[in-house]
């Protein structure tokens, strides 16, 4: 069995004025203790798994994805991040395909990208969320438009040949004409991979909060409407496949490596995420350090988030899970198909109806109808108008399915 290792490095240069997670800015004096802690928490997972009631994976399960996410573990020294690695190849046995660091454009130094490559990291996700200044101000990014094509000049020179570059349709002044901007230097840049998120309003950060209030503050006033970010995120759909990009998930493109075939006959890019798959296909990983999130198949588990107690906690010997569920049957099947709908290629119904003892007749020739839904070579899929309202469908289905009764055959 394969097994995910995601590695949170809550730390920050500053606060974005949308961001609704759990990091902040901390003293770089907390970078060096923190590191010491997760690689206590790698190195001892077994039995900090079992005082906390958590059944630790088999120990022949081989890492073959890591994911330092954060928070900006590009802000880490070289030699900690190097350290982090080291305890996941100390603990599991390893043979990983992908290891990806999450970095901010203004950290990426020459320096920084080799010392990267030497420590194993062949992917690197880039936080752009825009190519024009005016929105990166009000969303309080650190970095320009500069410092994005500085970035990926070292990266590339440093011999990496694997970047992805997140997008956000809806930041404060963002316009047709500015999202045209943004989605033309991405194009430009051509990195294998790119992820588009509609922004998020909702009252645990800081510009949902003020949007939500009605207020100014941080440029609320100047968010898109919800028709305009649809509208953003659609002219992304027809870009990005005319520009080679396979639309996988509805979040995520990877590029096609075409060598003159039609794109509609194209196999799989080698460039989705092959981290990120596992959490939308169900498949097991582990997450390490504050706030990180891990799943064995049956049960879920998330650290607290707060970087200091879980400093604390570790020191001595425990693990703080704040959080933990065994899945059961309705929730695995209701997660199996947010996750699987959410992937381009759909759901095989027909065994989900089968596994799970359901039907989802009714709920489908209803969403058929409305073109919400279709099938694909026996999978079902959400149709391109269903992409940005992909949740409601989604409510709807699971609402509509039926227990499928069998009749008893006295014999």
């Amino acid at each position: 069995m394969d097994l995910g290792i995601y590695i949170q490095v809550p730390f920050c240069q500053a606060k974005c004025t949308y961001c609704n997670f759990h990091t902040g800015v901390f003293s770089p004096s907390l970078y060096a203790p923190y590191v010491s802690a997760v690689c206590d928490e790698i190195l001892n997972h077994r039995a900090l798994y079992r005082q906390a009631g958590v059944d630790p994976p088999p120990a022949e399960w081989v890492v073959d994805t890591v994911y330092l996410g954060g928070g900006t573990p590009s802000l880490l020294a070289p030699e900690d991040l190097a350290r982090l690695l080291d305890a996941v190849r100390t603990q599991f046995p390893c043979a990983w395909r992908e290891a990806t660091l999450e970095a901010d454009p203004e950290t990426v130094t020459p320096q920084k990208a080799a010392a990267w490559r030497a420590a194993g990291i062949n992917r690197i996700s880039l936080g752009v969320q825009s190519l024009e200044d005016r929105e990166l101000r009000a969303a309080g990014r650190q970095h320009r438009r500069a410092d994005v094509f500085a970035a990926f000049g070292r990266l590339r020179d440093a011999g990496f040949e694997n970047l992805s570059f997140d997008l956000i349709a809806g930041l404060p002044h963002q316009t047709v004409a500015s999202w045209e901007t943004s989605l033309a230097g991405l194009i430009e840049l051509r990195p294998e991979h790119v992820s588009i998120y509609m922004l998020e309003i909702d009252e645990h950060s800081r510009l949902g909060a003020a949007v939500l209030a009605g207020s100014r503050k941080y440029s609320a006033d100047r968010v898109p409407d919800e028709d305009t970010i649809a509208e953003f995120y659609r002219r992304a759909c027809q870009q990005l496949e005319a520009a080679g990009y396979e639309h996988y998930e509805i979040s995520n493109w990877a590029l096609l490596e075409l060598d003159g075939a039609p794109v509609e006959r194209a196999g799989p890019s080698r460039f989705r995420s092959q981290h990120n798959q596992k959490y939308w296909r169900r498949q097991p990983y582990l997450g390490f350090g504050a706030g990180a999130h891990s799943f064995n198949g049956r049960q879920r588990w998330a650290n607290g988030h707060d970087p200091a107690h879980y400093v604390a906690a570790l020191a001595r010997g425990q693990l703080p899970v704040e959080q933990l569920e065994e899945i059961g049957r309705q929730q695995a099947l209701e997660e199996a198909i947010f996750l699987g709908l959410r992937q381009r290629e759909g759901i095989d119904l027909a065994a989900l109806e089968a596994e799970y003892n359901v039907s989802f007749a009714e709920p489908v020739s209803r969403l058929s109808s409305a073109e919400w839904v279709t099938f694909v070579q026996g999978r079902l899929r959400l149709t391109p108008a269903a992409l940005t309202t992909a949740n409601a469908v989604l409510v709807e289905l699971l609402e509509g399915l039926q227990p499928v009764r069998h009749t008893q055959v006295a014999g």
